[in-house]
């Protein structure tokens, strides 16, 4: 097959979330409220976190500030432009700004991924060998967990986007998303996808499913660690675990389930799309600070700190 046989693609349309105005009308207030709320909410966990010293020396914090900066860049790939777009009737991404979107969908998905292992094996550590905690969880070692979890998702990235990117394009050119996803764009190529379909699965599938399993196995050694415990001194080590479990189903449900079977898209995909792209950067900050006291008495002690300048 000659890529000079075919006309390249300079422009993709989007389809967006719907088509009626009405709906785009309503649609553009309340994700606007939304990414607003996402933004604050994340700058406050970052915030709280630098300006506690007890909370940014704190393995299990520093990790979390790490996460709230993550998402903040989730929700910023595509939902500004999907905003934007629900105030215009014809909804169009340049090539090059279709590409970025899906190095920063899979660079800080990926990312995430791993940070959320990494908050796991945290949890492990704190409660399944507590008297080694600070040997093992030193600031070293936040350090390289941290970085791994980027170095991983840019490597991640950077391999999805490469294939991606020198497909040859020559139309149709219409995207049924609010944004570049790598599954309905490569069936765009002008080519038998069948074999990319199986190289994606081979890549965002397997670092899905393997970060989840990954994720079960540390939750149910904790689980069953805790349960062989006194009960009430393993209240708060349940509270910690039971947010960060509720946080690994929001997110990698929808994620598993969209990447795993690219080969047939359901009308729910979009839905799934939605919630993992902006509603989990939304419910993480809510879940970790309303289940964790420390967080919250933090934020009081900032709130108190600001108040005295005013």
């Amino acid at each position: 097959m000659h890529m000079q046989n075919y006309s390249l693609v300079s422009e993709f349309v989007l389809h967006g979330l719907c088509t009626s105005r009405h709906l785009q009308n309503f649609f553009f207030i309340f994700f606007f409220g939304i990414y607003v709320a996402i933004m604050l909410s994340n700058l406050l966990i970052l915030v709280t976190v630098i300006s506690d010293p007890r909370l940014h020396s704190s393995p299990m914090y520093f990790l979390l500030g790490n996460l709230s900066f993550l998402d903040m860049w989730l929700a910023s790939f595509a939902t500004p432009k999907m905003i934007r777009d629900f105030l215009s009737d014809r909804k169009l991404i340049s090539f090059g700004g279709c590409m970025a979107q899906i190095f920063f969908l899979h660079f800080t998905g990926g990312a995430e991924m791993v940070l959320l292992v990494s908050m796991a094996y945290d949890r492990y550590v704190a409660i399944c060998k507590p008297l080694h905690y600070m040997t093992l969880m030193s600031w070293q070692t936040c350090i390289k967990l941290v970085l791994a979890s980027w170095v991983i998702g840019f490597v991640h990235s950077i391999s999805q986007v490469a294939f991606t990117a020198n497909l040859p394009y020559c139309g149709p050119s219409e995207v049924d998303s609010f944004f570049c996803d790598l599954p309905l764009v490569i069936k765009l190529a002008c080519m038998d996808t069948y074999v990319l379909g199986i190289i994606m699965i081979s890549d965002s599938g397997l670092l899905s499913l393997s970060c989840f399993l990954l994720l079960l196995i540390s939750y149910t050694v904790i689980l069953l660690t805790v349960r062989q415990r006194a009960a009430g001194s393993t209240s708060k080590a349940l509270s910690t675990c039971s947010a960060h479990i509720m946080v690994v189903t929001l997110f990698f449900g929808p994620c598993i389930f969209i990447y795993v079977w690219p080969f047939s898209r359901f009308s729910v995909d979009k839905l799934l799309s939605v919630f993992y792209t902006i509603f989990t950067p939304l419910l993480n900050p809510i879940i970790y600070t309303l289940r964790n006291e420390e967080m919250k008495a933090a934020m009081k002690k900032l709130q108190n700190r600001l108040a005295t300048f005013q």
